[in-house]
Order: structure tokens, then sequence, then C-alpha cells
């Protein structure tokens, strides 16, 4: 199947919240202007954003693939799409599951300890801890990372 991608529009609001909120992903800040969709046939199987933070640094967020699109290569395009996009300032950040670091690896992300990390994404880190606290009660082990990708011009 083929696909394409293009700018999100408000038209595409509905199904970017419905996407990423089935992906268990942050559903907070959520503004199509920021998004770039996959779509088939008229249909979106796929979104991205780059989410601006209050200090100044920038986040790969929001990527998710519909379940029945998964493995055709729909996220790597996403991220490859705004990875090529001309704006913005070098660096881009991502929060992920530890397990995904080798799939964000082979686009540029490199794993950065706290003391390489913008405020946000300090703060995030340490509200992060508390929920995976919780979840090891439940039995669940998590854990969460943060990637840099540094091929933006400054």
């Amino acid at each position: 199947m083929t696909y394409q991608i293009r700018p999100a529009t408000q038209a595409d609001q509905p199904a970017l919240t419905a996407m990423v909120r089935a992906a268990g992903l942050n559903p907070f800040s959520l503004h199509w202007p920021r998004f770039r969709v996959a779509e088939d046939a008229g249909q979106v199987v796929g979104v991205a954003q780059i989410k601006p933070h209050g200090d100044g640094s920038r986040e790969l967020a929001s990527l998710a693939v519909a379940p029945d699109r998964q493995g055709e290569g729909i996220g790597g395009a996403l991220i490859q799409h705004l990875l090529g996009q001309p704006e913005g300032q070098s660096p881009l950040f991502l929060m992920c599951a530890h397990p995904l670091e080798s799939y964000y690896t082979r686009f540029g992300f490199r794993r950065v300890e706290r003391t390489e990390m913008p405020p946000y994404f300090r703060r995030m880190t340490r509200v992060a801890a508390v929920f995976i606290a919780i979840a090891a009660l439940f039995g669940e082990q998590h854990r969460i990372i943060v990637m840099r990708h540094d091929l933006f011009p400054c």
C-alpha cells in the first residue's frame, strides 16, 4: 500500500487525537498545525509532531501508526520527514521507553544523560519516575530515556 506524508489540517485533529490516545501516548499539546500525517486513501494512518517547549527545546513527539499499518515503515517515514524540515534549531529531543532506543538510534538519535537535558526534560523525567514507581507496584517494569538528535544547523 502507498501513503503520502503531508502537513495536518484542522480536519485531521480528531483522527490524530484518537490515534495518539489509542497508542497510550501523552494526550496533551496535540495542536494540529505542528503535526505531519501519513495518509492513505483518505485515511490518516500515522501521525507525528515536533513540539516546542517553554525552555526553547523541541521534541519529536506523538509518533503513532495505526495498528494494522505498523511494520510498513510509516513511523520511520514520518521521522525522516520531520528531520528534513528546515525550520527549528538544534537539537531535537525525544522521550521513549528504553526498548525503543535502538529504533531511534537508526535515525541518528543518541541517549543523553540528565546533565545534557534541557530543563523541560529534566522535569519530565522526574514526573515519569513517579509513574514508573507506581507501575512497578503492579509488576510493570518501565524505563524512560531521553534521546537527542544533532543534525539540525544552529
